[in-house]
């Protein structure tokens, strides 16, 4: 299967990439980062893209592919709810909505968060416009596209883009709430799972994550 990454110079994305690499059911992977990565994989092809809202020069290298992993994103610490909206919202939609025009057959993965808000009618500003972005994206012309929730992921020794205090909190924080924590061996196969056989649920959250991620 070929698979498009976004954000793998962030945390989650990064050790979704590493994890996705070493898959065996993957053949090739399309890294489409804002910003040049120093890794460099057989499997690997990085494009890199200033404006993901503007794909139209870069149609030719997002075609024929099976499925996206969505994994670019931004804190809405500090940040207005406008600009929170711009980037979350409709960055993600303007680039979901190229892929679709492109790959009708692919099935497109969005990482959300825990909490995100599907009524888009809560007062958590950014839970409101993840709920916003995971309705709209199943609106679209993939063959299906799914949200993933996956909560606190315990990281990789090779990752790059870890913060200490979150490796001090991966300390104590699977010990104390394991039902709240994912790996992301469990993570990638419940992705890869769902991409190649399906899902009954649009929403992956944690307990789902877990259940397809251990499957043999």
């Amino acid at each position: 299967m070929k698979i498009i990454i976004t954000g793998a110079t962030g945390m989650i994305g990064e050790g979704v990439l590493l994890t996705t690499l070493k898959h065996p059911d993957i053949t090739e992977v399309l890294m489409v980062n804002r910003r040049a990565s120093p890794l460099r994989h057989p499997k690997l092809t990085e494009l890199i893209v200033k404006d993901f809202t503007n794909l139209e020069a870069f149609n030719d290298w997002l075609t024929a592919y099976d499925g996206c992993f969505f994994c670019a994103g931004i804190s809405s610490f500090g940040m207005s709810e406008d600009k929170y909206n711009h980037i979350t919202f409709y960055t993600t939609m303007m680039f979901a909505k190229a892929l679709a025009n492109l790959n009708a057959d692919m099935i497109f993965f969005y990482l959300s968060g825990v909490y995100a808000d599907s009524s888009e009618n809560g007062r958590v500003m950014w839970a409101r416009i993840k709920g916003k972005t995971e309705n709209a994206l199943n609106k679209l012309n993939f063959r299906a596209s799914y949200s993933f929730r996956p909560g606190f992921i315990i990281p990789l020794k090779a990752q790059q883009n870890v913060s200490l205090i979150y490796k001090g909190i991966n300390l104590i924080y699977p010990l104390v709430f394991p039902k709240q924590t994912l790996s992301y061996d469990e993570l990638v196969n419940g992705l890869i799972q769902t991409l190649a056989i399906g899902y009954e649920k649009k929403i992956l959250e944690i307990e789902d994550l877990k259940l397809i991620g251990n499957q043999k």
